[in-house]
């Protein structure tokens, strides 16, 4: 899943996108409201963070030209003001949820998650399609209670393929999705993801969770929900 940072902050910034690197996400960054607006405009985009308070144009003003636009990804604003004035205004902008300076780092991520879960129907903090149970907080997954080990990139490809489980994903799709906009890209790269993926979470080749769809891309197979 990529997420988008728009923060004039230095140091904030690079602390979001370190510790949601870390967390499983490709991260884009912007130091101004100008940079923000490009960026979510062009940018495939699963969400984005954003400060109230920027240079050249501020989150309320990016945000509402975003919905113009009709890019509907989840924001969350960040400000460091208090009061409901100010959350209100930021609903009123387009924001999905809200959060004030000093924030604690694991909230500001449950609540990204949490509204990622929203966009893409999910209720559960887990993502359970069959036998598969994948755990975002914790960046986990188990295949029927087995603990499956997945590298920051595997995570990015299975977390993105469950979360749209039931529908087809081209490579390029999931390519711009997984990688930030400086990430340098090879061209077969999606397909060696898929192959490991694979391997690792179907090793019996019982399940086939991950199929090929001959000129469109992939699909995870298994339905939504655990088994009946």
């Amino acid at each position: 899943m990529r997420i988008l940072v728009v923060e004039d902050d230095d140091e904030l910034r690079e602390d979001l996108r370190s510790q949601l690197v870390a967390s499983g996400f490709g991260v884009d960054v912007a130091a101004d409201g100008e940079e923000g607006l490009f960026a979510g405009l062009n940018y495939p985009l699963d969400a984005a963070i954003v400060d109230i308070a920027l240079p050249l144009r501020s989150g309320l003003e990016i945000v509402p030209l975003w919905r113009a636009r009709d890019r509907c990804f989840p924001v969350l604003m960040l400000t460091a003001s208090e009061g409901w004035r100010n959350r209100l205004a930021g609903f009123e902008a387009g924001a999905d949820d809200y959060i004030e300076k000093p924030f604690n780092f694991q909230e500001l991520f449950a609540r990204i998650r949490s509204v990622l879960r929203r966009t893409h129907g999910w209720c559960s903090p887990e993502i359970v399609c069959g036998p598969y149970v994948l755990n975002p907080a914790k960046m986990s997954l188990c295949v029927e209670g087995r603990p499956v080990e997945l590298t920051n990139f595997e995570f990015r490809l299975l977390h993105l393929l469950m979360m749209n489980a039931g529908k087809v994903l081209s490579a390029n799709t999931l390519a711009d999705h997984i990688y930030d906009e400086s990430a340098d890209r090879e061209s077969n790269v999606i397909q060696r993801f898929v192959y490991r993926v694979r391997r690792k979470i179907d090793p019996d080749d019982r399940h086939k969770p991950i199929e090929s769809v001959y000129g469109a891309g992939y699909l995870f197979a298994p339905p939504r929900g655990r088994p009946k």
